[in-house]
């Protein structure tokens, strides 16, 4: 059954005439207004393609671009060298983008993602997007908004580069382009991203974003409320608002063209919107007439912006009836042939070459032991962010309250008066802005150390990290990247403060996001040098690194008796990742764990070797990779293995510890002891629900009685 869309075309260009009225003059040309006309129809076609592959078994996505075709105008009044997060509606973009650079072959690349081709040169079969190196085009997936803070970010760190005398892919005069969806512009990351860019319109700093909201009224069923973008946006103090009817060509191309100029002269933001119609529905399996009127699709099929085009070009005398009729065609055969083509193409074979992106591994890396007068670990901390940032001129550091006051906890006191207010800055008080700051720092070859001040604060952001910072190497092949090195304050067990919010244990949100590094050190030397491997890894691999800071063990210095030193020790040195730490070398059994419970691991290990009980502490330091191989070892050597987890039973490090040994076939005993499935509540009420001293000492007398 043919598509309306492409039956009605057809049809009404077969009966276009000259209006009679002489052609208004103005910046389209009929030979430019032809070139995007070759750019619209290539994405009507792309799509009609996708929906016959799809029927055939052979393609894999529908999302199409029909109806936002005038996005052609948006390229246009681009240079190929301003980096571009599109929507994915963006067809006519991505071609009109392409035609601007010698040597690409567009129709051919989004049908080999269509049918998810491993010789697909962005994604390599992982997913269709529009993404590619030569064209600045940054992929992104299912853009419900979240793309939104990492344009944010790279534009800040456009400016930022250039003020302080660094290079980035992008010229200096660089415009960053971001598209997206009406129903996207409602969502809570789309407002944080457009506060943060009007917050630093309002401060001065400049941030040269174009916003461009494509409306076409609906979010798959779900229509946006009329009038509703130009009330939200259209008067923003410090955000520029241009309209544009992305119907009419002519229109698009003078609109886009104002507003990409403003950015680039004024190095503010500026917010387009484009409406549009939505044509072929959401994707291939939505079924419109299930929510729409017949009068509603006829009166979208008439708004049709090939169909406005097509009368633009007779109008300028570009083209007859039967002259568009011909090129509707031809680009019809062109991208059919394409796509039978594609259908065949391989496609990706194994784990291995799927997971290929995120098995960046640099060079062996073996542990230097530190040196130096013995300090805390946030003293550790501070030294070493002190020393990477005399090293390394592309290193910024910010977050809330880092600079001027140097952190809540004292932690990068001094780094701004060392490194500069535009190295060492403070942000606003939205942990999605702080990440999307972070991957356009990493995007523009510099490398951000961003500071999330409470680990449950990182929740509402979280996805900055997992759809965003984690996918993009694996969505682009390692083409593009964002290093970053995130430090969170977390854990539990701080006294007389917080609650939940300043005491939270919760890390499943972070385990399990592929690629992500956790480093988890509980030592102020293992500190400083994890930090440091975790900056290596970010600038040498693009790794994208959380590193999990234990509060309560910032300023502790001692370890079994008051004042005898034993929690200080020297910064400095190296730690490889994926590596763990060993302390004494009981044959009884083997306590694995981390962070808090590192410290009272070894109390609880004195106390039982006075019983009788001879244990030795294994620290993982790393709770992704986590140190398999050094953990077998530890536990083989014992035959017994008691895990003391400080997050919690369900969700928590203990499960994924206890999996490891069983997966490699560890034969001896094994046994885990966690916090309870709780929030952590005031004072001192957490001793309840929170791992204890105490409680690792009888499980691991437990165990061991066990084997006598």
């Amino acid at each position: 059954m043919p598509e309306p869309a492409d039956a009605h075309f057809l049809e009404a260009a077969a009966s276009l005439a000259p209006s009679g009225a002489p052609a208004a003059p103005g910046p389209l040309s009929g030979a430019r207004c032809l070139e995007l006309f070759d750019a619209q129809l290539g994405s009507r076609h792309l799509d009609l393609a996708a929906r016959w592959l799809q029927a055939r078994g052979s393609g894999f996505y529908t999302i199409g671009s029909s109806g936002h075709e005038g996005n052609a105008a948006v390229a246009a009044a681009l240079r190929p060298g301003d980096p571009a997060l599109l929507h994915y509606r963006s067809g006519a973009f991505f071609l009109e983008r392409a035609r601007q650079v010698p040597g690409q072959t567009p129709l051919w690349d989004v049908l080999l993602g269509v049918v998810a081709a491993a010789e697909e040169p962005i994604a390599s079969g992982r997913h269709k997007v529009f993404g590619s190196r030569p064209l600045n085009v940054i992929p992104q997936t299912s853009t419900i908004a979240s793309h939104l803070p990492r344009a944010l970010g790279l534009a800040f760190a456009v400016e930022r580069a250039a003020r302080l005398g660094l290079g980035t892919p992008w010229p200096r005069d660089a415009v960053v382009v971001c598209s997206f969806g009406d129903a996207s512009a409602n969502h809570s990351t789309a407002a944080g991203a457009v506060n943060a860019a009007v917050n630093c319109a309002f401060q001065g700093l400049p941030l040269p974003l174009l916003l461009v909201c494509e409306d076409n009224g609906l979010g798959i069923s779900v229509r946006t409320a009329p009038g509703w973008i130009h009330a939200a946006y259209g008067s923003r103090p410090g955000l520029a608002y241009f309209h544009a009817d992305g119907c009419d060509l002519a229109d698009a191309f003078a609109v886009s063209a104002e507003a990409a100029a403003y950015v680039r002269e004024h190095r503010r933001p500026a917010f387009l919107h484009l409406r549009t119609v939505r044509l072929m529905g959401h994707a291939g399996s939505d079924v419109e007439s299930s929510y729409r009127t017949p009068a509603e699709l006829a009166a979208d099929l008439d708004r049709d912006p090939l169909l406005a085009t097509a009368r633009l070009l007779v109008d300028l005398g570009a083209a007859t009836p039967a002259g568009i009729i011909d090129l509707y065609e031809a680009k019809r055969a062109e991208v059919m042939a394409l796509a039978e083509k594609a259908a065949d193409a391989p496609r990706l074979s194994s784990a291995a070459e799927v997971m290929a992106p995120l098995r960046t591994a640099g060079p062996s890396q073996s542990e230097r032991p530190p040196a130096g007068e013995p300090v805390t670990v946030a003293q550790a901390i501070n030294r070493t962010l002190a020393a990477l940032l005399d090293e390394r001129p592309g290193l910024v550091v910010f977050g809330e309250d880092v600079a001027r006051k140097g952190g809540v906890y004292g932690v990068t006191r001094g780094l701004m008066k060392r490194a500069g207010a535009a190295r060492v800055f403070d942000t606003i008080l939205d942990e999605q802005s702080v990440l999307g700051l972070a991957l356009g720092f990493g995007l523009a070859g510099m490398l951000p150390v961003p500071e999330i001040q409470y680990l449950a604060y990182l929740h509402n952001a979280a996805d900055q990290l997992r759809g965003e910072a984690a996918t993009l190497p694996f969505f682009s092949s390692g083409r593009y990247r964002n290093p970053m090195v995130v430090r969170i304050a977390g854990y539990a067990y701080q006294k007389g403060f917080g609650g939940h919010f300043h005491n939270d244990n919760a890390v499943a949100a972070l385990r399990d996001v592929p690629g992500l590094v956790i480093a988890s050190p509980a030592r102020p030397d293992d500190a400083a040098g994890m930090l440091r491997a975790c900056a290596d890894a970010a600038e040498r691999d693009g790794r994208v690194c959380a590193v999990l800071e234990p509060i309560a063990l910032y300023h502790v210095r001692d370890l079994h008796e008051d004042g005898d030193g034993g929690w200080l020790a020297p910064a400095g040195g190296t730690v490889p990742l994926g590596r763990a730490r060993t302390y004494g070398d009981g044959r009884d059994l083997t306590i694995a764990t981390f962070a808090n419970g590192v410290r009272m691991s070894l109390r609880a290990a004195r106390r039982l070797a006075a019983r009788g009980v001879a244990c030795r502490v294994l620290d993982l330091r790393w709770l992704a990779p986590l140190p398999v191989a050094d953990l077998l070892r530890e536990a083989r050597a014992t035959g017994a293995v008691l895990v003391a987890d400080e997050t919690r039973r369900t969700g928590g490090v203990s499960e994924g510890v206890l999996a490891a040994l069983a997966d490699a076939g560890f034969e001896g005993r094994a046994a885990r002891v966690a916090s309870e499935d709780s929030f952590i509540p005031l004072g001192g009420a957490a001793a309840h629900v929170l791992l204890s001293e105490q409680a690792i000492e009888d499980a691991a007398e437990a165990l061991v009685r066990s084997a006598r």
